[in-house]
């Protein structure tokens, strides 16, 4: 699987782009990083590569999956996760049923359902967790967590938006290995936009920076 970005720009009403058009190609089980000041719109890009863009902006460009056009499919027909910096798992669900919320549809039957997410709780370090409330776990838990919810949807790409800005130094570390293991792992291209250089040398993959000069300005 791999993901392709042609000619992707955002803009608010009338007004300017964002941001110059950006074309990337992010391999099975690589993690690229865009980088970029407060307020150039690195959040709206991952908006706009998962369909997730409010009313009021447009995207110019194209988002390929494996080669697929799917600019102009909606959210959940693209099958592209996300996970963000404050890792927010359902309060009034258990550890296990936030990750079984995310559950891809193949996985049917109540034990089939358990049994993947007590796999992938085994797997974040969390065994024993299901029936835990999401608020006794630590950053670094719900971190995890938060990311097996991700990955058992079973997604075609990831898009991380500054995930580990939450944690402190040590747990930050451990959750950058965590992350990225599993997604080489699972050949899952990933883009993630951080403001952290060291998130980005961690990935051992492609940075980028996002500017506002336009191609011939």
């Amino acid at each position: 699987m791999t993901l392709e970005i042609t000619g992707l720009s955002v803009r608010f009403r009338n007004e300017p782009p964002l941001f110059a058009p950006l074309d990337l190609h992010v391999a099975a089980g690589e993690v690229t990083t865009v980088m970029g000041p407060s307020g150039i719109g690195k959040s709206t890009l991952l908006d706009a590569i998962g369909g997730h863009l409010v009313a009021g902006f447009t995207m110019t460009g194209s988002v390929r999956l494996d080669g697929q056009e799917v600019t102009h499919l909606p959210p959940e027909a693209r099958r592209i996760g996300l996970m963000f910096q404050d890792a927010a798992l359902f309060p009034h669900l258990s550890v296990g049923d936030n990750l079984a919320f995310g559950l891809a549809r193949e996985i049917r039957g109540r034990a089939a359902r358990r049994a993947a997410v007590e796999a992938a709780l085994e797997q974040a370090g969390l065994a024993g967790l299901y029936e835990r409330d999401p608020a006794t776990l630590s950053g670094g838990q719900r971190a995890r967590a938060a990311l097996m919810r991700t990955l058992l949807a079973d997604p075609q790409a990831l898009l991380l938006d500054e995930p580990f800005s939450r944690l402190d130094a040590a747990r930050r570390a451990a959750m950058r290995d965590f992350a990225f293991a599993h997604i080489r792992d699972r050949a899952i291209p990933a883009l993630m936009v951080t403001h952290d250089p060291a998130d980005a040398e961690a990935t051992g993959g492609p940075v980028l920076s996002l500017t506002t000069e336009m191609p011939g300005g």
